[in-house]
Formats: structure tokens, sequence, C-alpha cells
């Protein structure tokens, strides 16, 4: 009987007789549904409630920390980070996502754009929109550094501390924004706009770098923003004694204003400071503000953490709507506002009936 050598598909040699490997194979038992026709085969059962997965979009190098804790918590089970995504690729992730699952699974897959840029984010939002073809559909999620949650905490309990000190709301209110060239500061001085209030955003490096924010303020939402220079000492006395709101939204750590600059603003009702990290924004601000009267004064404060717990609540608000909604969700800062108003509105009243 001959041999010859044979290769098996790892790559080895062996000796094997001619005869057999000529020989027909012999055919094997498989089991009964190897078998089967297609269409006799039971189809696969699809969960009666998907996976909820969030993508997020991060314009930044990095996605936060913080907003993958906070969708996980909030209900998401799988979150897919996209980093470095910008405008461009913005309508082919959206139709990846929607594409790629039935219509029906369209209320538990959402997408969060993050980063730092306020208005990149906005017009990505409106580039997700467009991107949806029904009925395929997802819900979208912006909020860029967290910042317009934070933003709408704080207005929404800057409104609530106004009207509980003068008894009225902020239409017609000077509102000065200060660190308005940030993304918290942008966002807040365009909410309290749409509240009727008439905002200044103050900047310590000249006005050139706020007019973007100023045009984009008038063309996408019908707001009018006053630029300002505050970065002189007589500047912020000027600048807080012809307000009745100061909102702070500069650097952390930094001081904007003191004592002596709250205690010369005679027309002063309101503060609130974003800035968590010591030394406060505003003298005097202490983290868990609700409306407390700065010391010697009548100025009713509004902290970072007491802020913050807002802003925590807001956002989890807002992605627990998106999981399993009816219909595809666009959010951004307006939505956030809907929110914390009521979250604070919430608050007041748990407040006036356990009594002072």
């Amino acid at each position: 009987m001959s041999t010859h050598a044979v290769e098996d598909q790892s790559g080895s040699r062996f000796e094997a007789d001619s005869e057999v490997c000529l020989r027909e194979p012999t055919a094997l038992a498989l089991p009964k549904t190897a078998g089967a026709p297609r269409a006799a085969r039971k189809p696969a059962r699809r969960p009666k409630e998907p996976a909820s997965i969030l993508h997020f979009l991060s314009t930044q190098a990095f996605a936060s920390p913080f907003d993958v804790n906070m969708a996980v918590d909030a209900g998401f089970k799988v979150v897919v980070t996209h980093t470095s995504a910008g405008l461009r690729e913005t309508a082919g992730l959206v139709q990846d996502a929607i594409f790629s699952r039935p219509p029906e699974f369209g209320g538990f897959t959402g997408m969060f754009i993050g980063g730092k840029d306020a208005l990149l984010a906005l017009d990505m939002l409106a580039a997700a929109r467009a991107a949806i073809v029904p009925p395929f559909r997802l819900s979208v999620l912006a909020d860029p550094g967290g910042s317009f949650t934070t933003a709408a905490a704080m207005v929404a309990m800057v409104e609530s501390a106004y009207r509980q000190s003068t008894g009225r709301t902020l239409e017609g209110a000077r509102v000065a924004v200060f660190g308005a060239t940030g993304v918290v500061g942008f966002a807040s001085a365009v909410i309290a706009a749409r509240c009727g209030a008439k905002v200044r955003m103050i900047s310590h490096i000249g006005k050139a770098p706020l007019m973007p924010a100023i045009e984009a303020a008038r063309s996408r939402f019908g707001v009018d923003l006053e630029p300002v220079l505050g970065a002189r000492d007589a500047d912020k006395s000027r600048i807080a004694g012809k307000s009745d709101v100061v909102l702070c939204a500069a650097a952390a750590g930094v001081r904007v204003l003191t004592s002596k600059h709250v205690a010369r603003a005679k027309d002063l009702a309101v503060v609130a400071d974003v800035n968590a990290v010591p030394p406060a924004g505003i003298e005097g601000v202490e983290p868990f503000d609700r409306g407390r009267w700065l010391d010697g004064t009548a100025v009713a404060s509004v902290g970072p953490l007491a802020i913050g717990d807002i802003k925590y609540k807001t956002q989890a608000a807002l992605f627990r709507r998106m999981v399993g909604a009816d219909s595809a969700l666009m959010l951004d800062f307006n939505d956030a506002f809907a929110v914390a108003r009521k979250l604070v509105a919430q608050q007041r009243v748990a407040k006036d009936r356990s009594g002072p």
C-alpha cells in the first residue's frame, strides 16, 4: 500500500495511505435540527426590552468619566465612546446607530454630545436630527462639559431665590454674567435672556472673544446680550452696582468679586457661583447655599454644590427620559432648564412643608 505526505490545517505533515485518502467519505450522523429546512426552524426570539445603548460623541480626545457614569446610573446598559468626533462625523454615526437596529429599538438607542464647545455641540445636535431616517430613530442629548445642565440648574435656582427676595420674576432683571467666555457662562446668559432678563456678558480679556457667542445668541435664539469689560476692580464695582443678579461662571479657584464689591451694590438681590474650588468666585458664598443671605447684606446666595445637586438630577432625568422614549428626542439646554425648574420648585415645596 502506497503512502504519501499530507499537510493538515495546522501545517504539520503526516503519512497517509493513498487508498484511504481516495476512499468515499463516510456519512456523518448530524443532529436533526442541523439538516432541517430553514423555514422549519424556530426564529430567534427578540428580547422583550432590548439593551439600551448610548453612543457618546466627544469632541475632545477623551470622553468624560462623569458623563459615562451618569448615563449608566440613569439606565443605559451599554455606553460606547467616540472621541475626537466632530460635525463631519455626526450624520454617519447617527445612521450607523439607527440602521443596525430595527425601528422598534429606536427608543433604546441614544446619543450624547459632549466636549467643551457649546456652539459645536448645538450644530452636531442639528446634524443628528437631520440624519434620522424614519421609521428608524434615536434620541440625542447635547450637554458639552455638563455646561447646559449646570447653567440650567444655576438659572433655575437664581430665579427661585430672586422671586423669594423680591417677589418678581427675571423679566426685566439686570443680570451680569462673569466668566461669560466659557460654555457655562454662555448657556446661562442665553437662558436668563430667554427669561426676559437684560443680560451683560463680562469679560476680563476684551470684548472680541465675546462677539461670536453674542452673534450666535442673536441669530440662533433671538436674544441680545451686551458685552462689557470687567477686568479692573472699578469695573467690577460698577457692574455689581448696576445689577440685580450676578452669575459667576469663572475658572475654578479664581476670586472674581470680593465682599466689598457685594456690600457696595445696593440693588443686588442674588448672587450665584458655580466654582466649588477654593477660593470662591464670589467671596462669602458657601457651597450649599440655597438663598442664604450673605453676612451683613440682604443678598441671597446660591452655592456651587447646591447648583451641582440640581445639575446632577437634571442630567439624570434627561438620560432617563431617553431610555424607552416613544419618539426621537432632541434635548438641549432649553429642555434642561425646564427640568431644573421643576426640581427647584419641588425642593421649595418640600422646604415649605417641613417648616423653618
